[in-house]
This record gives C-alpha cells, structure tokens and sequence, in this order.
C-alpha cells in the first residue's frame, strides 16, 4: 500500500501542488482575487525546490516573463482572473504561434470589467478559445474539484509540453477556495512529460521550428544551450526568422492547428453517468458539474430519465461524442454560471438534431441543484 499524504487543502493550494509535482520551476504574474493564493504559495514553496518566483508590474508582464521562463528551459506558469486574463491575451497569442509550452490559469470570477471580484463565475469560456486574435490552437481543461485541480494541474503541463503551446486550467471561484480533503499521490505515481530536445549532434543543424516526417510537434532547445535560433510573434520559418511567404505562413498556421486538432483523442477527457436510459442530458463542467450532480441523482430518484455529461476538457470539443447524444434525440442542458458561452457550442455541434436549453446565472451565486432540477423538469 503506498503511504499517500492526505490533506485538507484548497483548490488553489491544490494547483500549486500539482505544478510542482509536474515539475514547475518558474512562476510570474501578479496578484487577483479569486486567484492571489495562487501566488503567496508558490512564492513560498518554488524556492525550497530550487524555482524562481517573480511577481511582475502588471498581467501582460506576468505572462511575457512566463514564455521567458519556459523558453530558458524552465516549466513555467501564471495565474489570473477574469481583468487579468483580458490583458495576458496579446501574449497568450505570442506564445501561440511562437510555440512556447506554459500553463495560464484563471480562477474566472464574475464580469464584466471589475465586477464582483470574489463570486464565481464561468464567464471566460469562450475567451479561452477565441480571447486572443486570429486563428490560434487551445487547449483548456477545468476541474470540479480539489483533487482534480491537482491532477488536472499536472495534466496541464504534460499536454503544454508534449504540444509546444499554452495550456489553460479554467479553474473558478467555487473550486479555487473550496477546501476538501485530497490525498496526494507518491511521486512516481504521477505521470511527467517533458518536452522534446533536440540532441548536441544537432547543434549545427538545429531549426527550432522543423518537424520531421510523420511529427508535427518541433523539438525546442533552451536559450544557453548553445543552439542558434529566433523566437517571434511574426509568420516564421523553420529557423524562426519572420517570412512574409504565403506558403510558409500557411503551412506555420495550419501544423500548429493540426497539431491540436488531430490529437483530439489524446487531449479530450469526459465523464459520463446514467446515460443507459436517458432521455435528456445535463452537460455541465466546473464548479457548476456539481451542482449538477446533485441535481440529476434527485431527478432519478424522482423517475426522471436523465444523464450528466462532465466536459473536463472544455477545448477542443468533444464533437463526436456530443453528436452521437443527440443523434438519440437525448435532450441536452447546459447550466453554466454565465448567460450562456458553452451552450452556443452545444447548439453548434448539435446542430437541430435534438432540444438544446440552457440555465444561466449570473449574480454572483452559485446555481444550485434545485434551479437545475426545476429546468429538468420544465424541459423534460
């Protein structure tokens, strides 16, 4: 039996618990509710594990001095909320096309603008797919509880590495400062993935942006490890020199896209429970899953026919999956703590093959699972 330590811990302790199992060793970004814990613990805990914390002047900054981090060698990553995951856009792009693997996190709160800074919220959904301009890869994940902050956190890293690209935990208020009990598992429990080097006999012959046959994701050398190359947010070639070629530009665009795209299999992760019998299903993600939960489990005690759907990766889509529930002609609610993002995703996958609703909220609280099971029942 492995002797796993078990703790009362808060999901944002939680998150940085997971990065430093993952390996972090570099963190900057500046301090927001809901997610300034955030940063207290990894300035406290990165220099005992021989890590750099920095705290930055602003959000952009934060997430400049982050892709800096990563491309000196170092597992990097930042934390925000809603106003500060607005300003870290333009360089989210950077890192984008520049290929730079980091991990943002927003513990999303209520918006717009400043909002109400200490309620929940899932109000970024669609900012993490489309926040910064032009067509772009995205990964986001969002976790539902302490636990799966944790391994989710982890899960973050190993997918920003193995794909070269940013990875977002779209954590929220519910789930960042909820404390539960988590049982951390053993180092070599934890599955790691590091990044792929070239090796010294390549120094030469090094081009930081060339993949080889059968591969889509380059191998990436560290800054100081002797290998020439440039780093830019331009249209580049091979060696990351900026090229204003059409070819080049959109054989660039189109291997990062695909690189996520035909990897959905690899990358996507759901849960599903009740679905034998359903005849309608509650897709919900986050905070809100839970909620959910509840409220489906007391549907089918009442005789309701009903399933839930837990997105864990919010992007990419789960298309397929989606789409064979509503080739059952399942109905399908969304509850989410917004006026509605994810449920414009639904409706476009769905695409008039069965009911798609939605439940919105967005004063601040969380939905309870008596708002869900009264939209059940309305639709149903």
């Amino acid at each position: 039996m492995k002797n796993r330590k078990v703790k009362l811990m808060q999901g944002n302790e939680a998150c940085v618990e997971g990065a430093l199992a993952a390996g972090m060793k570099f963190y900057a970004g500046y301090p927001i509710t809901p997610s300034t814990e955030i940063a207290e613990i990894c300035s406290q805990k990165l220099p005992l594990v021989g890590g750099k914390f920095i705290q930055m002047e602003d959000e952009i900054a934060g997430m400049a001095a982050t892709i800096g981090g990563s491309l000196a060698g170092l597992k990097s990553m930042t934390a925000t909320s809603g106003p500060g995951f607005s300003l870290k856009q333009e360089n989210i792009g950077y890192a984008a096309l520049a290929e730079v693997p980091c991990v943002i996190v927003d513990v999303q709160r209520a918006g717009p603008s400043t909002g109400l800074p200490t309620a929940p919220s899932q109000g970024d959904i669609m900012q993490a797919k489309w926040g910064t301009h032009g067509d772009h890869p995205v990964i986001a994940l969002s976790p539902t509880s302490v636990k799966e902050t944790f391994d989710l956190t982890v899960k973050c890293f190993n997918l920003s590495e193995k794909y070269r690209t940013p990875v977002m935990l779209m954590l929220d208020e519910i789930v960042g400062h909820m404390r539960e009990k988590i049982e951390i598992p053993e180092a070599d429990e934890i599955e790691i993935y590091d990044r792929k080097k070239p090796t010294q006999d390549e120094v030469d012959t090094y081009k930081a942006y060339r993949v080889n046959e059968g591969e889509i994701v380059p191998a990436m050398a560290s800054f100081g490890e002797g290998f020439h190359f440039h780093v830019t947010g331009l249209m580049h070639d091979e060696f990351g020199f900026p090229s204003n070629d059409a070819d080049t530009a959109d054989k660039l665009l189109r291997r990062i896209m695909n690189k996520i795209s035909d990897n959905v299999d690899d990358i996507v992760m759901f849960e599903e429970e009740f679905m034998e019998d359903a005849e309608m299903v509650v897709l919900a993600y986050g905070g809100t899953y839970r909620s959910a939960r509840s409220a489906v489990k007391k549907a089918r005690a009442m005789g309701l026919k009903v399933g839930l759907f837990k997105a864990i990766t919010i992007w990419p889509f789960r298309e397929k999956r989606v789409i064979e529930i509503a080739k059952d002609q399942k109905k399908i609610l969304v509850p989410e703590l917004n006026l509605g993002q994810y449920v414009l995703e639904v409706e476009r996958i769905v695409a008039g093959k069965t009911e798609v609703h939605s439940l919105g909220k967005v004063n601040g609280e969380a939905i309870t699972p008596d708002e869900i099971l009264a939209k059940i029942r309305e639709v149903l």
